[in-house]
């Protein structure tokens, strides 16, 4: 058994821990990765910049900047910023250069929540198990919210600077891209105009790819590009994020579909997988992405994606 090289505790990053194994007689240190060290560490990073990012509670119009802080600090997972961290690791970067764009990709999506919960919309009165924006603010208030959320994440991103290999409008563009007609605004679209009863797995698929993928390739390839990722590397880590997308959705879709009812939501009929291919395909669609992004992760240098793998897996296990 070949022993890895090791960090000196001083030196190795908190969600490495070092394993003392017993093997054919002799004793081994080896390094585990460590998920929940590594997503907390990671979530107080991203939650501490984003606090100082945004502007005070207090600040007039009081209402608003209170709305954007309660939309932005209601509990979510931070999985789509952790990912932007963990590419731009994953090819030797370091993290710090992908802050300020996992920050802008948070805050997007947030706005994209909050439109999504409207009346007009999705119709729920519940986002992880609390008041949807609208319904403690108002359907007003809770549009402007979302509107000055995508604003402050095109201005957070203007902040960015790729490395010189990059345009330097690039990490703009990654963004504006998967937000606009052509990803999260036209997948919504799509959604609004499904109906269960004649949906067909193409359009499915089209939903999923906008609505969600769209937002998890963005955060995986700003992250990369943050961290000068090479042209391979990047390919690699878009295929990544594109299955992770999709797989996550199914995921979602899985969990809805096994629950009694969405608690909070009055709208039938609400776009889900499960009744275009069934439980079994669903989750065999799942598991196919699954393997497609792993496999993608092969092209990524020895040990820099092993916080992708795990987050992967927390993500999407939770309904296979």
């Amino acid at each position: 058994m070949q022993v890895p090289e090791i960090q000196s505790k001083a030196g190795r990053p908190k969600h490495v821990q070092i394993i003392l194994a017993h093997s054919r007689g002799c004793d081994y240190l080896y390094a585990m990765f460590n998920l929940k060290t590594y997503l907390s560490g990671k979530t107080g990073i991203i939650e501490a910049a984003l606090d100082a990012e945004m502007p005070p509670r207090g600040a007039q119009p009081a209402i608003l900047h209170t709305a954007m802080r309660y939309s932005v600090f209601s509990g979510g997972k931070r999985i789509r910023p952790i990912l932007c961290l963990g590419a731009a690791e994953a090819v030797g970067g370091n993290s710090r250069n992908a802050l300020l764009p996992a920050m802008a990709v948070e805050l997007l999506h947030t706005y994209t929540l909050i439109h999504d919960d409207l009346p007009c919309m999705d119709d729920d009165d519940l986002r992880r198990g609390k008041p949807t924006c609208h319904v403690v603010f108002g359907e007003a208030n809770a549009i402007l919210t979302g509107d000055a959320l995508q604003a402050l994440a095109f201005e957070t991103l203007a902040k960015a600077k790729p490395p010189s290999r990059y345009p330097p409008n690039q990490l703009m563009l990654e963004l504006a891209h998967a937000a606009g007609s052509l990803g999260v605004v036209g997948g919504q679209v799509e959604d609004l105009a499904f109906d269960a009863r004649h949906a067909k797995a193409n359009f499915m698929r089209f939903i999923h790819l906008h609505k969600t993928a769209d937002l998890f390739r963005a955060a995986v390839r700003m992250g990369a590009i943050a961290g000068n990722a090479t042209k391979s590397e990047l390919e690699a880590l878009t295929e990544y994020g594109v299955n992770f997308g999709l797989a996550f959705q199914i995921a979602d879709d899985l969990l809805d579909a096994t629950a009694a009812a969405k608690p909070g939501r009055r709208k039938a009929g609400e776009t889900n997988c499960v009744s275009v291919y069934g439980h079994a395909a669903a989750r065999k669609k799942a598991n196919a992405h699954v393997r497609k992004a792993m496999s993608a992760l092969k092209h990524i240098r020895k040990g820099g994606a092993e916080p992708l793998i795990a987050v992967l897996r927390f993500a999407v296990d939770r309904a296979l």
